[in-house]
């Protein structure tokens, strides 16, 4: 098994077992992908967990046989947050035993929508033909009563108030939090508990919550070199250079400046002038 949060992940849709699941693939490939298909969520499928699995095939036939599935359609590699508001990032290999389209893939891991959604749950018996339930900032006006009865309010009232309580709750006020701002420092006799609440309502409304940042939680990866790729880009799960078969080389490094020759008659007139300079200057 991989780390928690890693390793397979079982695509969605996909039909039950056959004898036939892989049988349009190599047979290197289809033994390859009858492993992984019966591998649990959450197992390890990379290439040297592959090769230990099996005798038949090393590293390198496992890296192709895997970048094959996923031009087959049957695999996806991606990258995810755990949740939206943890920064971590997991590794996950999506694998489907029915093969399916590059735009299939993209709607999936990228919206989460698939071809046939659920259909809804039957209506309560209990539940048919009665009146709708009230809604939180309703339900928060109606409870002032409860916390204050100096700021009992009328049903006509909570409906009239209704969509400033509505904003509140829409800036994070809790309903606790709501009806003790409402409630603090009341006079001791309130005449208009309707007037003064939408005076409060005004007053203490509690600032707008910033913009969150729009992070991507879900990144699709190419198959072969893991790099970060647009759902568009990817063909079969492969990069533009990947599937090409021709990555680009890395630039190589400058050659030295070439060194300065002499040729063998400016050499042998240097060695003579010094052995001449050597026999004929003063000994010591």
């Amino acid at each position: 098994m991989a780390a928690p949060g890693y390793g397979k992940q079982s695509a969605p849709e996909q039909l039950p077992r056959s004898a036939a699941d892989f049988s349009h693939l190599p047979a290197r490939e289809a033994y390859l992908a009858s492993i992984i298909d019966h591998l649990p969520d959450g197992a390890a499928m990379d290439v040297k967990t592959l090769a230990v699995l099996q005798p038949h095939y090393g590293q390198m036939a496992c890296r192709t046989a895997l970048n094959r599935l996923s031009a087959a359609g049957h695999l996806r590699r991606v990258r995810e947050r755990i949740t939206a508001k943890d920064c971590r990032w997991v590794f996950r290999t999506y694998f489907s035993r029915t093969p399916r389209s590059d735009a299939w893939w993209a709607r999936v891991l990228t919206t989460g929508e698939t071809s046939t959604p659920a259909a809804p749950d039957p209506p309560d018996e209990r539940t048919r033909n009665r009146t709708p339930l009230p809604s939180a900032a309703y339900a928060a006006l109606a409870g002032l009563g409860h916390a204050d009865p100096r700021l009992a309010l009328s049903a006509t009232d909570c409906t009239a108030l209704e969509p400033l309580a509505a904003e509140w709750l829409a800036r994070g006020a809790t309903p606790a939090l709501f009806a003790a701002a409402l409630t603090a420092g009341l006079p001791p006799d309130v005449h208009s508990p309707a007037a003064l609440t939408r005076h409060r309502l005004l007053d203490k409304m509690p600032p707008e919550r910033p913009p969150q940042p729009d992070h991507p939680a879900r990144v699709l990866e190419c198959t072969a070199c893991r790099a970060p790729c647009r759902p568009h880009a990817l063909l079969g799960g492969l990069c533009r250079a990947c599937r090409s078969g021709t990555p680009t080389p890395p630039t190589p490094p400058a050659p030295p400046p070439p060194r300065s020759r002499l040729s063998p008659a400016t050499v042998r007139a240097h060695a003579a002038r010094a052995r001449e300079a050597m026999v004929t200057s003063p000994r010591l």
